[in-house]
């Protein structure tokens, strides 16, 4: 089941754009342009519509999100019982082809 619309964050390149979840997931992106078909599509079904996460394995006990100041870098912060990870979000202008 897809999150909340508010859930998401977007990185982009430019020339696309993906739809980063709150858990670490990319629910939607098209590539290599916004008018090419989803190669993830979680965010209009469920998982296997598409999608790709990183994420601790355990209980996740708080989330938070912010955009580096001035860039379309997301860093999400994923605190477990165990201690914190930090996973950064971003796709770099492109020379080519797409990357996320």
């Amino acid at each position: 089941m897809p999150l909340r619309i508010e859930d998401y964050a977007l990185i982009g390149d430019g020339e696309t754009a993906a739809l980063v979840g709150r858990d670490g997931s990319i629910d939607w992106l098209c590539l290599p342009r916004f008018d090419s078909a989803a190669c993830f599509a979680a965010l209009l079904g469920g998982p296997e519509h598409g999608r790709w996460q990183i994420a601790p394995a355990g209980e996740v006990l708080r989330v938070t999100r912010r955009y580096r100041p001035g860039t379309m870098v997301l860093e999400t912060e994923f605190e477990t019982a165990e201690g914190s990870v930090v996973l950064v979000d971003c796709m770099p202008l492109r020379n080519g082809a797409a990357d996320v």
